[in-house]
């Protein structure tokens, strides 16, 4: 179906070739440059220690894969040179530590989808004229977006097809990507005719390096790198349609953004397709409210009512974690959800994320709800004299939390304003860091496998901004390694991607339905003791030594969770966390009285229970039960009532067992201990 639309054609006409001449201007003098360099010898190291002879300036990555093998010629999208993404057509400039990946790499991966999204870019600006803003890989680690402003137009799922064409248009060109580096002036010229990339260039820090993109048509301002032409993308589809606000502000432009897909082949695609498909069916913001678990209302955007069965399964998933703290040597505290901005500002959270918080003003002072427990439990530290004797010092705290999220990034349970966290804080001595790692990891891999969940651990290490001196960076990443090495999991490396504060473990989880979720966490952090000046008096008690903190969460956010968990079971709770484990169901009248009999003493034992003591016949009341997703169903009619029995139907199984109300009760009792 074509949808007619207005479409700017002076802009394309005017800025289409006047972009694509400068570009090649500037990458013509550049290129002559290039050549007049000398092309001195250079070794490339790779991964197993094979070093390859390579010339400065000439060699490219991509002649290095040939070298290796056809087969990673042809699929090597991406390289990493010296530690720093590199295209597989850029020369190399000095002796080079390489690494090539494939669609297979997180690297690949994500470099493949955000050239896809510059794909997408080029047929949204050539079939409508619309002026780009920004075109990433999501951070959600699937697909990717491209934002542009486009005057009065909607877009919906209507203009894909033709979205679609356009993009698989560029694909067939095999057109390649090719960069070039630009000064600022050369920057604004090259996109005077967008204001969006405008202030862009202009918000740059002035020592920061600006590149530009080209791949057919388009030009964009982009640091890159990318795969090395849109024929790598065999299939792509568009996925949904929504509007946007520039740089998340209500009170600028209202942009469109298009979301995206893209794989190496069709396969991929379609089962990709059937994946989101099969998901769609169990959206928790649909099951969660057709079971009565949740509900939203207007007046409250970005936070939830969880409902009397909601709150069952919440409380025990707070309670699950509660019950692991007192065998794990956590002691839980309570903290106050209103602070002083002083804590902030000592914090560094004004400095760094006080847009993202609620701010109140209180007897003439700013205040801000709590974002995060951490600073909390740097206070509570710190309210009397601390000693070696009493580290590692374990704080949890399940209070609530606020985040001031943009209006358009919320999303169900996943995106929220409020929320509760398994946040906890361990202060210990650097020496007891690795223990401390090691044993919080054992704790997530017995959560995890009590769920179903599968997840995979790399350790994110120093970053470019990083505080703090290099000898406790190295110590703190050795000590990561050697409890991931110990706690005997495969893990990966992700250099240079740790936060500011220290070094971290990112766990990433993946659910029934095949998709990656990022719950936990495990981060090192040296600053927040240093800016809170947090001291315990060491083993020589002439000495004063600063902790060091460790942040840890395994569920997250429980509102993130228990959208996973509601996704990841289809709605069918297992009978240990489930909101409705057991109702009975009276064949007629006559064996009523002792069904209600039944249900008190079940509601006694602990369990969840109900009655169904309507008119209606049985196999109505059964079919009911099942669709409500009861976990057992029990039947009683006379002679059940008669001999104190029951008979027990389990959820999805048609046959049905007689077992008297002793047995039940144990039985139940071991699923419970067995997390069925």
């Amino acid at each position: 179906m074509v949808v007619a639309h207005p479409k700017d054609d002076a802009y394309l006409s005017a800025t289409i070739p006047k972009r694509i001449q400068l570009f090649e201007s500037i990458q013509a003098e550049q290129q002559t440059r290039r050549l007049s360099l000398s092309p001195d010898p250079i070794k490339v190291t790779l991964p197993d220690g094979t070093v390859k002879e390579a010339n400065k300036w000439q060699t490219t990555p991509f002649d290095i894969a040939r070298e290796i093998s056809k087969n990673l010629a042809n699929n090597a999208l991406i390289a990493k040179v010296n530690d720093v993404l590199w295209d597989m057509n850029r020369p190399l400039e000095e002796d080079s530590k390489l690494q090539i990946f494939k669609f297979e790499d997180d690297e690949g991966r994500d470099t493949f989808w955000h050239s896809s999204a510059h794909i997408l870019g080029q047929s949204l600006e050539t079939e409508y004229g619309c002026k780009l803003c920004i075109g990433p890989c999501t951070t959600r680690g699937e697909g990717f977006y491209y934002d542009a402003f486009y005057g009065e137009l909607s877009l919906n799922e209507d203009h894909f097809k033709q979205i679609k064409d356009g993009a698989l248009k560029a694909v067939k060109d095999k057109q390649p990507f090719e960069r070039i580096e630009v000064t600022r002036d050369q920057a604004l010229e090259i996109f005077s005719d967008n204001k969006f990339k405008v202030e862009i260039i202009n918000d740059l820090p002035a020592d920061k390096t600006i590149t530009v993109y080209r791949c057919g048509p388009l030009i964009d301002l982009c640091r890159g790198p990318h795969i090395p032409n849109t024929s790598f993308v065999k299939a792509i589809e568009c996925l949904k349609a929504s509007s946007a606000y520039w740089r998340g502000d209500k009170d600028r432009e209202s942009l469109q953004r298009v979301y995206g897909i893209s794989f190496p082949d069709q396969k991929r695609l379609t089962e990709y397709l059937n994946r989101l498909a099969e998901a769609k069916k169990y959206d928790h913001r649909i099951v969660g409210v057709k079971q009565e678990l949740i509900y939203h209302h207007e007046w409250s955007p970005g936070s939830w009512f969880f409902l009397p069965h909601g709150a069952r399964i919440y409380n025990k998933l707070m309670n699950f974690i509660r019950d692991q703290y007192r065998d794990r040597g956590y002691q839980e505290v309570i903290s106050p959800n209103v602070f002083n901005i002083e804590l902030w500002n000592t914090s560094g959270h004004a400095e760094k994320y006080k847009d993202d918080m609620f701010v109140l003003e209180i007897d003439k002072q700013e205040f801000g709800l709590k974002p995060m427990n951490c600073p909390g439990h740097c206070l509570m530290f710190k309210h009397r004299v601390r000693s070696y004797r009493e580290l590692p010092l374990r704080f949890a705290d399940f209070g609530v939390l606020h985040r001031n999220e943009a209006s358009g990034a919320l999303s169900g349970l996943t995106r929220v304003r409020r929320f509760q966290q398994d946040d906890a804080h361990i202060f210990c001595m650097e020496s007891q860091v690795k223990d401390e790692v090691r044993n919080a990891l054992n704790f997530i891999d017995y959560v995890y496998q009590i769920f179903g969940f599968t997840y995979e651990l790399k350790l994110s290490t120093k970053p470019e901004n990083a505080l703090g001196d290099d000898a406790t960076w190295e110590r703190a990443e050795n000590a990561l390694k050697e409890a991931l090495d110990e706690f005997g999991k495969p893990w990966q490396l992700n250099e240079g991607d740790g936060a500011f504060y220290g070094p971290k473990i990112d766990i990433s989880v993946s659910d029934a339905l095949s998709r990656k979720f990022q719950c936990a966490t495990l981060q090192l952090d040296f600053q927040l003791p240093d800016r809170f000046k947090l001291e315990f008096s060491a083993e020589d008690e002439a000495k004063i030594e600063r902790p060091v903190m460790i942040h840890r969460a395994i569920l997250g956010s429980v509102e993130r969770m228990f959208a996973i968990l509601l996704e990841h079971y289809k709605g069918k709770w297992p009978f240990w966390l489930s909101p409705r484990q057991a109702i009975l169901c009276p064949v007629s009248e006559k064996s009523q009285a002792y069904a209600l009999q039944v249900r008190d003493q079940i509601h006694q034992a602990g369990y969840y229970v109900d009655a169904d003591t309507t008119d209606r016949k049985i196999q109505k009341k059964v079919r009911e039960a099942q669709l409500a997703q009861y976990n057992y169903i029990l039947v009683v009619g006379e002679e059940e009532a008669n001999t104190g029995q029951v008979s027990v139907r389990v959820r999805d199984k048609a046959d049905h067992s007689v077992m008297n109300i002793e047995n039940l009760l144990k039985h139940f009792k071991d699923e419970v201990a067995a997390f069925h």
